[in-house]
């Protein structure tokens, strides 16, 4: 499928649905405590969403594959080893915990997606290490986006400062494209292999991607929970996930998911 580019009235609508994104988002992480259970952020999300006309992005998103419901959550809530797609229960959080809240709305017909991943109280040294080293890799790509840059430059740029910090980037998911849907074409690895190599993304004005590293301790394996949806790290340490809604400008890039007014 073609990468459909955005005008600047449809990416100025996109920063609408961000600026949703970026309340809610700041709102829940006002809410992370230890005793805090994800089903009451996911209630409040929801609560929010609802109050400024916007409708969630992930609740009622087809199951991975046969015999698994649709995702019954606003938010993905994901807890330590949970990578992605965590659903929201009565799970509490405990000090200690890294917890990755990912939440998307569409607002007008247009898209924003965000993600952070916030420590709760005293976190092991390593495992804030990781948590910045992920949060770092997205700054990294803001700051090297521009038109006529190759998307794997930045990949490769993200990959090794994670990799440089002794961490591992995450494979089997990436990035995507966005816009009046959730997921545009590209995708938007994180990391450089052969397939990006082959089919490389220019950076172009009116490029619109919901960028979002995913990082782990050890190994960048991966599997699924019986759940269905849950993406859990194979070696059962916590894990990072970070992710903006950018794009590309004339001169740059614009964060649509900063909470900059629209």
């Amino acid at each position: 499928m073609a990468i459909k580019l955005k005008s600047q009235r449809e990416i100025e609508l996109m920063r609408r649905a961000g600026s949703i994104c970026k309340k809610v988002l700041t709102r829940l992480g006002e809410m992370v405590a230890p005793g805090v259970t994800t089903a009451e952020l996911d209630a409040e999300a929801a609560r929010l969403t609802e109050s400024m006309g916007a409708a969630g992005l992930f609740k009622g998103v087809p199951g991975p594959r046969r015999g698994i419901g649709p995702f019954p959550g606003i938010i993905c809530a994901s807890i330590n080893e949970e990578v992605v797609h965590g659903i929201p229960s009565d799970r509490k959080i405990c000090s200690g915990d890294v917890i990755s809240i990912d939440y998307g709305c569409r607002l007008n017909g247009y898209c924003g997606d965000t993600a952070t991943t916030f420590m709760v109280g005293e976190v092991d040294p390593a495992v804030r290490s990781m948590v910045e080293t992920t949060r770092r890799a997205l700054e990294i790509a803001i700051e090297m986006c521009a038109p006529g840059r190759r998307w794997s430059e930045v990949a490769a740029a993200m990959q090794r400062h994670v990799e440089g910090q002794g961490f591992s980037v995450i494979r089997k998911y990436v990035g995507h494209g966005i816009g009046t849907e959730m997921w545009e074409e590209p995708k938007v690895p994180n990391f450089v292999s052969r397939d990006l190599l082959e089919r490389d993304i220019m950076l172009e004005e009116g490029l619109v991607m919901a960028v979002e590293p995913m990082v782990t301790m050890t190994s960048h394996e991966v599997r699924t929970a019986k759940d269905g949806w849950t993406v859990v790290a194979k070696d059962g340490l916590p894990a990072g996930h970070f992710e903006h809604t950018l794009a590309v400008t004339g001169d740059g890039v614009t964060v649509l998911t900063d909470g900059r007014d629209a």
